[in-house]
Parts: structure tokens; C-alpha cells; sequence
């Protein structure tokens, strides 16, 4: 019984002096997690306090309707609190369509090319690229509008790229070239977002061949 008694107080010593080593490593371990968990909570209040602000703002910029000096100054006031913002993204989009709408190629172009070079969703590049080649076609610059689009990277897009694609090349005088791309597009898929009757008739008229009837695309 006294070997164990001993063998205990030599434990119980030995923790005692582990303790003394080791409480500044430990009461410093939970601080830091306790201090990591309270900056998680808040970047995520943040976030989510930051989406909503950049809403409000674009609810703001839509709200503006014809009057071009709110919808400015909401847009302004939004990219520059709020650069990379879906939202902004989205805005710099509908200032394109106005652009185009109007015209102004050119600033089209810096509104899409921004949301090319800074949005993180992929799904809106590819809306930007998209619009951005039809911008291109609208300025004769044929070459660029081909060269933005890469239908093999592009999922669900492919086969607009490839339509859009053959409107370029169709517009630079290249009909073999336009005839395959236009064939490609509607091999893409059957739930490909393209108007399949414009764009049969955009095969007929550079020398193609309809698919056969009750083609389905490939798996």
C-alpha cells in the first residue's frame, strides 16, 4: 500500500510540475481559438452586412429607372464601395445593355471587360464574354470576338459561343469557317439556350446540311 501511495504523490507531483511548465502554451491555446472563432463570426457578419448594403445600392440603381442621373450615381456609389460585388457585376452589366442600346460601343466594352477581369462567378464571365463578342461583331473587330470565346471551357455556353462565333466569322467572310461553327452549335446539345430554327437557317445559308430529323444531340 505505501508503493502505491508513493507512486500516486509521484504522479500527482509530476502533473503539478507538467502544469506549472505547460499553463502559459494551454491558456494561450484557448485564447487564440476563442480569439479565431470571434473573427470568423464577425468577417462573416461583415460579409453578409456588406451583400446586403451592395443590395440595397443596386435595388437603388434599378430603382433610378429613366432618370440617368440617379441610376449614376447609385452605380457610381456602388462600384466603388462595393468593386467586386456580384451586384456591381450585375449593374455593370444592365450600364452595358444601355450603352449598346445607345450606340456607345465603347463604353460597353470597359463596362463587360470589368466583369470579365474582376467577377468571381463564372457563370457571369461567360455572360460577359458573350455579350462582350457580340460588342466586338458591332465594331467589326471579327478576330477579337472570336478569339474571347472558348467554347470547349464553357459548359452550358458552348454552344452560344459557337453561334456567336459563326456570326463573326460569317460577318469577316469566312463561310467554311462560320458553316462548322454554326453545325457545332447545334450539335451541342438539345437543351442548349439557342433559337435551333435561327440557327438552322444560319447553316442553310453558308451551305449546310440540316441535322437529321430527331437528332438529339450528343449524350
Amino acid at each position: 500500500m505505501a508503493d502505491d501511495y508513493l507512486s500516486d504523490r509521484e504522479q500527482e507531483e509530476a502533473l503539478r510540475l507538467w502544469w506549472r511548465e505547460n499553463w502559459p502554451w494551454i491558456i494561450g491555446g484557448i485564447v487564440l481559438g476563442l480569439a479565431l472563432l470571434a473573427g470568423w463570426q464577425y468577417w462573416k457578419t461583415h460579409r453578409a452586412q456588406q451583400a446586403e448594403q451592395a443590395f440595397e445600392l443596386y435595388r437603388e440603381y434599378q430603382n433610378a429607372g429613366e432618370d440617368p442621373n440617379k441610376a449614376v450615381s447609385a452605380f457610381d456609389r456602388l462600384n466603388a464601395e462595393y468593386a467586386t460585388s456580384p451586384y456591381t457585376m450585375q449593374a455593370r452589366l444592365l450600364q452595358a445593355k444601355k450603352h449598346v442600346d445607345a450606340a456607345e460601343y465603347d463604353e460597353a466594352v470597359q463596362h463587360l471587360q470589368a466583369v470579365i477581369d474582376r467577377a468571381q462567378d463564372a457563370e457571369l464571365v461567360h455572360i460577359a464574354r458573350l455579350r462582350l463578342s457580340r460588342v466586338f461583331i458591332q465594331q467589326g473587330k471579327y478576330d477579337e470576338a472570336v478569339g474571347l470565346l472558348n467554347p470547349d471551357t464553357a459548359g452550358a455556353f458552348a454552344a452560344q459561343m459557337r453561334e456567336i462565333r459563326g456570326d463573326a466569322l460569317f460577318e469577316r467572310g469566312d463561310r467554311d469557317a462560320a458553316r462548322a461553327e454554326y453545325a457545332a452549335a447545334l450539335a451541342a446539345n438539345a437543351d442548349a439556350q439557342v433559337d435551333r430554327s435561327m440557327l438552322e437557317m444560319k447553316l442553310q445559308q453558308t451551305g449546310g446540311e440540316l441535322p437529321a430529323a430527331g437528332f438529339q444531340g450528343q449524350p
